[in-house]
């Protein structure tokens, strides 16, 4: 599909499946206009509640439905935006989706659209949207603080802090160059080499971290290997709290991989239950072997 900024787009912005309510949400210049019709009210107030029935375009009620309006760029996008909060049913939501696809140039969003066009129109930059991504991903409470201060820029403002300084750098760099019968003082010059370096070290040093974040973010993956019988089965029960793998005396009753996810002081943890290594000539356990192998 071809990716326009003219049109106004509309996504179900909470989760999938059946809940209690559903919030559809609309982007672009023409969000104020199916509001309007779809509320028949005339001069909504922004950022103003409305219960209000919502109806298509033949005037058939489709549901009762908590309405607002969120006039740009006072908006997450930064253009005119509208959310219906309806009911929770597909049948809702369904029908909801089939009035929008009536209006001219209304289209469904492409996966994360409204960030992007969040991102274009000024309303956050590139790291603040990769920590809304990684809020809605969160599972644990580290991870959530991490993005959560991710998202609220502090990411973005140490990279900008150094885009001003090597942009500041730049400028005595390029005026030493091209303007030598200014006779600027190499004094001058040394401090900004100093600073370069400077900022060399603090980029490394922020680099050199051992990707903590990207393993808080991705979390750790855990194979446990052993021979037959060795406890295994038992040792990710225990961990789980609950009966994940099957245990059992006669060796090679695990075949593929078990995996259990755990959050674990805030880190999340998959582990996985593998196949005994030993040497096997009946096809099934073999190939677990392998995959326990390519698991460690």
């Amino acid at each position: 599909m071809a990716y326009s900024m003219n049109e106004t787009i509309y996504a179900l912005s909470s989760g999938a499946g059946k809940g209690g309510v559903a919030v559809i949400r609309l982007s672009g210049a023409e969000a104020l206009t199916v509001f309007k019709s779809m509320t028949k009210i005339e001069n909504p107030k922004p950022r103003y509640a409305y219960f209000s029935k919502l109806v298509n375009q033949e005037g058939i009620e489709i549901d009762q439905a908590l309405c607002l309006y969120f006039k740009g760029p006072n908006s997450f996008t930064g253009e005119d935006t509208v959310e219906f909060q309806v009911h929770g049913g597909q049948g809702v939501i369904s029908a909801v989706f089939k009035a929008l696809s009536r209006f001219k140039n209304l289209r469904p969003a492409e996966a994360g659209e409204f960030s992007r066009r969040a991102v274009v129109y000024g309303k956050m930059d590139l790291t603040a949207a990769e920590g809304l991504m990684d809020l809605i991903d969160a599972q644990t409470e580290l991870q959530r603080k991490q993005a959560l201060s991710q998202m609220q820029g502090v990411l973005g403002s140490l990279y900008e802090n150094w885009r001003k300084a090597l942009i500041h750098d730049m400028a005595y760099l390029e005026a030493f160059i091209d303007f030598p019968e200014e006779d600027i003082p190499l004094e001058k010059m040394q401090v900004i080499d100093k600073g370069i370096q400077e900022l060399i070290k603090k980029i490394e040093v922020h680099l050199s971290d051992n990707q903590k974040g990207e393993r808080l973010r991705n979390g750790f993956q855990i194979a446990i290997i052993g021979e037959p019988n060795v406890g295994k089965s038992s040792l990710i029960n225990l961990l789980s709290k609950r009966d994940v793998a099957i245990v059992s005396d006669i060796a090679g009753t695990t075949r593929d991989v078990v995996e259990s996810y755990l959050d674990i002081d805030g880190f999340p943890v998959c582990l996985a239950d593998t196949a005994g290594l030993r040497e096997s000539l009946e096809a099934i356990e073999a190939e677990g072997i392998k995959r326990a192998v390519r698991k460690a």
